[in-house]
């Protein structure tokens, strides 16, 4: 996966459910090539990222420093904003007690004519673990499947992008596998998670049941809490599936608390970026950044199709 790009080519992307309806999620696939390689692999192409100003935003830009930032760095930035006012090599904040990093901060704030309260953190760089790249074959087989469970695939591009890319790995609560599942999530949309197996290592196992849980669980509840709060939405609106994903990192009944404390009145991007700024009860900092680490991994995902490889459109 190290050649490069060598071609891509756009294909329609309206799916139907057996027995019903089509069902248009208003996406185009992209199909790459590489050097190195004679497969091809589909992603998914959202124009809305651009479109809608998305890739502007101040939390967005920041996130894509952080995954493309050695994790010998880190950036010390403004909390509620995300402005980065210096980096430092990681080392030398960690060595540091927590007496003397309050003193830093201090000294900061003073610099940068701060007010007191201003809450200012250290994000250590990504590089190494969001290897963005890598994970082509991973999303074009999720797609596949996801499609099969009658799920809208971006979900499944967005989640392999920021949960485990490239790497499998276990969370401090307990979610495993390249789709991040919790034990009980998995067992409930029928995976087999006992003492003799557990089904959310395997790749095929793990992205069904996270279809089943976005199709069965996360997307229902996000339609009931918009009804609830009398807002309109379209499923296929970049705000409603980042809003989705919020449900699929914190839970249902988080987000419905979370909701009813703020009580907004209208959704699209102010909704989000309000949620960004929310800290209520156990939606927290993970939870605020959720979505905006999922924006700045797509528009990533596209600069290195798109940009950083170089390609060409054969003719029809």
């Amino acid at each position: 996966m190290n050649g490069k790009i060598i071609f891509l080519v756009t294909l329609s992307f309206c799916f139907c459910i057996p027995g019903s309806a089509q069902i248009d999620w208003g996406e185009q696939v992209i199909e790459v090539g590489f050097f190195d390689d004679t497969s091809t692999y589909r992603f998914i192409s959202d124009t809305s990222l651009y479109n809608e100003g998305w890739y502007l935003l101040p939390q967005v830009r920041f996130w894509r420093m952080v995954v493309n930032l050695d994790p010998e760095y880190s950036l010390l930035n403004i909390a509620d904003t995300r402005e980065v006012l210096s980096s430092l090599q990681t080392w030398t904040y960690d060595d540091l007690s927590l007496k003397q990093r309050r003193r830093y901060k201090d000294s900061v704030r003073v610099k940068f004519d701060l007010t007191p309260r201003t809450k200012l953190w250290v994000t250590q760089g990504r590089k190494d673990y969001y290897q963005i790249a890598k994970i082509l074959p991973d999303i074009h087989r999720a797609i596949a499947i996801f499609l099969e469970e009658n799920t809208d695939p971006w979900y499944a591009q967005s989640i392999l992008l920021i949960e485990s890319p490239g790497e499998m790995r276990v969370s401090p609560v307990g979610a495993k596998g390249p789709f991040q599942l919790m034990g009980e999530v998995a067992i409930s949309v029928g995976l087999e998670v006992n003492e003799r197996i557990d089904e959310r290592r395997f790749f095929g196992p793990s992205a069904r049941g996270a279809a089943r849980y976005l199709s069965m669980i996360c997307i229902p509840a996000a339609r009931k809490i918009m009804e609830y709060h009398d807002i309109p939405y379209q499923e296929n609106e970049l705000w409603f599936r980042l809003f989705v994903l919020h449900i699929y990192h914190a839970g249902p009944n988080n987000m419905r608390r979370v909701m009813r404390y703020k009580k907004p009145k209208n959704g699209g991007m102010d909704l989000i970026q309000e949620l960004w700024q929310t800290n209520y009860r156990s939606f927290g900092n993970a939870s605020q950044n959720y979505s905006q680490i999922t924006l700045a991994a797509l528009l990533e995902l596209e600069q290195i199709v798109y940009q950083k490889k170089g390609f060409f459109i054969p003719s029809p």
